[in-house]
């Protein structure tokens, strides 16, 4: 392996980005994976990253010894010394501003996005390549891929977003309208400032010599002005405008075959995006796949990198391996216990049949028939609300797909944030947990909604998917009645007999009772910001309306199966 680094890449403005470049010794050309980001090419995953490390490494104990050292194993992006072997050339790029590369860091912006395709049409006309360029990564490298894949670079040839958002407002930065500040007060300085171009400190370790590397260190006035702060761009767009039309990719005008990968238990950032990620995109020849785990394990495992391989083999090397006769969608169906691999020919499948459970007020229950009589239950906010759980199943029964809620309220204020968890219980009322993406322990399903952000698309919306157009804010005449539908992201779960359903709706982010107190249920997915929740328009009481005319309802996607 020829390990090249600070590469330099020239941009259409004359600006300079820094590169390491992983190529096979020798001198036929081949394809060539890319990541473009602000992680910092240099920062080990071990150093870095080093919680995450030791899971993965529980995970799967022969990360670095089963053909690679892992000395150059960088936080979500490919192992060089997997691919080298299979005959790719890896370019890990630091984006404008970070790491090795000078500039203004700015995450996200279309100005990062011109660069990433500069650099696209570098790799594609360099001696070492043979004019095709696939990206691969997870998270940030893969957010962008949708964005860039939009603009068409002539030499990119696939792209395989790994869990990432592709919509910046509804995936990542406003769940129902909500802004979700927390994940972002903690990734921003920690993971992105950290390693910002010109900091003294950053956490570069060059493996090889065991020194570290920032090149010229800049104060800290210089450092602010350097940059962009992405929380106060997110703080100061409150609704979808064109700044975030300029930040969520033109999904339609994506053209190369695309292989979309999800997380089940991503809430709060990025499952939304891949699957819709996947319908929306332009491309004839796309798949999606859905996985469980840790948001980063799956990309490393053996059998998830074998995938990559097949996928990029048949679209970077034209190798007929059989990749683009399988269906487009592959499944992991979620069982309490384990996962069951199936394939599937559409999202949603169309055997769905669209199930409706109604909300009763009066019995706390989720209701299998409309329920006649008219019942209320308030709750205070910000606070715990209400939950209504489903009779036992009579069998194992299904549910894969989009999902929402249906539901009648009123408040005492202007404005009302509702969180909508979906959960399970088995037959001894034990909650049914998962390992997901940054929790281990995640519910079934959760959506969100902000009242005055009710208003929807007719056109853009879809059984079990609202689409909210969050364009402007209609605020509530405190008193009056008002039917709403929640978006619950895409789920899937298989409830043996005797297990339960349940949803619960509450005035702030879902949390649980725990041993040692109640803990949040989200994750770091958390909407905490005072500015945005503000007392005089949230504080007060909520009221859920359900029976006779008031038809309060989860819509589930039940799937029968292919035997029934």
């Amino acid at each position: 392996m020829i390990f090249e680094k600070n590469v330099s890449i020239r941009l259409r403005d004359g600006a300079v980005l820094k590169a390491n470049v992983f190529r096979p010794d020798g001198d036929a050309p081949v394809p060539v994976l890319m990541t473009h980001g602000p992680y910092g090419k240099d920062a080990h995953f071990e150093d870095a990253f080093k919680p995450q490390w030791d899971e993965l490494k529980r995970l799967y104990p022969g990360i670095d010894t089963e053909g690679s050292s892992g000395k150059y194993l960088r936080w979500e992006v490919a192992d060089p010394e997997r691919w080298i072997p299979w005959n790719y050339v890896i370019v890990v790029v630091d984006s404008r501003g970070a790491g090795e590369s000078p500039g203004k860091l700015w995450v996200w912006s279309p100005q990062e996005i011109d660069d990433y395709a500069d650099c696209i049409e570098w790799a594609g006309t360099q001696e070492w390549s043979s004019g095709k360029v696939g990206l691969l990564g997870i998270s940030y490298y893969a957010m962008n891929q949708w964005q860039v894949a939009a603009r068409r670079p002539p030499h990119l040839a696939a792209i395989c977003p790994w869990e990432g958002a592709s919509d910046m407002y509804r995936d990542a930065s406003h769940h129902g309208g909500i802004f979700g500040n927390f994940f972002f007060e903690l990734w921003f300085p920690k993971q992105i400032l950290s390693v910002q171009n010109g900091k003294a400190d950053s956490p570069y370790i060059d493996r090889e010599t065991g020194t570290t590397s920032t090149g010229e260190a800049l104060d800290a006035d210089t450092l602010r002005a350097n940059r962009v702060d992405v929380i106060d761009e997110f703080r100061s767009h409150p609704i979808v405008d064109d700044w975030y039309a300029a930040r969520s990719s033109k999904l339609a005008d994506i053209e190369v075959p695309v292989l979309s990968a999800g997380n089940w238990g991503g809430m709060g950032l990025h499952l939304r995006g891949n699957v819709q990620g996947f319908l929306g995109a332009g491309s004839r020849q796309k798949w999606l796949q859905m996985h469980g785990g840790t948001h980063w394990e799956s990309f490393y495992l053996p059998e998830y990198v074998q995938m990559q391989k097949r996928f990029f083999d048949r679209f970077l090397k034209n190798e007929p391996n059989g990749w683009d006769e399988q269906p487009p969608v592959m499944l992991e169906v979620r069982h309490p216990d384990r996962f069951e691999q199936r394939f599937e020919h559409e999202w949603p499948m169309a055997r769905t049949q669209w199930t409706r459970l109604y909300l009763d007020a009066q019995a706390s229950k989720l209701a299998s028939e409309p329920v006649a009589s008219i019942a209320t239950a308030t709750y205070r906010t910000p606070g715990r609300g209400v939950e209504f759980t489903s009779a036992p199943m009579e069998a194992s029964i299904e549910f894969t797909g989009p999902l929402s809620l249906v539901v009648w309220l009123r408040s005492s204020t202007k404005d009302m944030d509702l969180f909508v968890t979906v959960r399970a219980y088995d037959p001894d009322g034990s909650e049914v947990l998962f390992r997901g993406a940054t929790d281990p322990q995640v519910p079934v399903a959760q959506g969100w909604l902000r009242a005055s952000h009710r208003k929807t698309d007719p056109s853009r919306s879809r059984p079990g998917q609202p689409f909210h157009t969050h364009t402007e804010v209609e605020p509530l005449i405190p008193g009056e009645d008002y039917r709403v539908e929640v978006e619950i992201w895409p789920t899937s779960i298989v409830l043996p007999r005797g297990y339960r359903l349940a949803v619960r709706v509450d005035a702030q982010d879902f949390e649980r009772e725990g041993a040692t107190g109640p803990r949040k249920g989200s994750g770091p997915f958390l909407h905490t910001d005072p500015l945005d929740r503000k007392p005089d328009l949230f504080s007060g009481e909520n009221t859920i309306l359900t029976g006779g005319r008031y038809d309060s309802h989860l819509m589930l996607p039940l799937i029968p199966s292919r035997d029934n």
